[in-house]
């Protein structure tokens, strides 16, 4: 199974990175590094809410009634402001604080080499961009969202980010660099 970086650059997505791309005035190569880096913190945001049955519930949920898959299907969408406010939304959840969302954007940074303003002005739209995909490759076009354990063992395929099979030890990962910083 695909892991959700897999997911957004499939060639069935080209034209929503693409449309990043255009949005945010980058290159092919900047567009990429920058989703590269950033949907594996949202994976690990995304994970860590879901490892308890109401996180997992809630992320169903939002799948099968928040309509983001319109970011997938309609990729022109991404540009608007509504977007951007849906995004900020979904990164409360994920990230709890504006200070995570910070600090992502910070660390990306100093691997792409882009600004971490720009950055930060990506990520909501990077987090809708991954909310589109995820409910796209979850629910499809049956908005009454599968059983809760196979659409839950599919999330967890495509947040592990390493493609190990096991979201465990990215969650340990994620834990233990925050305890030692």
């Amino acid at each position: 199974m695909s892991n959700l970086l897999d997911v957004l650059f499939a060639d069935d997505n080209k034209s929503a990175i693409e449309e990043v791309q255009r949005n945010f005035n980058l290159s092919e190569k900047e567009t990429r590094a920058a989703v590269e880096e950033l949907i594996p913190a949202l994976s690990r945001g995304l994970q860590k809410n879901t490892e308890a049955t109401p996180g997992m519930d809630d992320l169903l949920e939002a799948l099968r009634t928040g309509k983001h898959e319109r970011y997938m299907e309609k990729p022109g969408s991404l540009g608007r402001p509504e977007t951007v406010k849906d995004g900020n939304d979904i990164l409360g959840h994920i990230f709890g604080s504006k200070e995570v969302s910070r600090e992502v954007a910070t660390r990306a940074s100093g691997k792409t080499g882009l600004s971490s303003s720009l950055l930060k002005k990506m990520l909501p739209v990077i987090a809708s961009l991954a909310m589109g995909a995820l409910s796209k490759k979850v629910i499809g076009g049956n908005r009454s969202a599968s059983t809760r354990a196979s659409n839950g063992g599919l999330l967890s395929s495509l947040l592990d980010s390493d493609k190990d099979g096991s979201i465990w030890d990215d969650v340990l990962g994620m834990a233990a660099k925050s305890m030692l910083r």
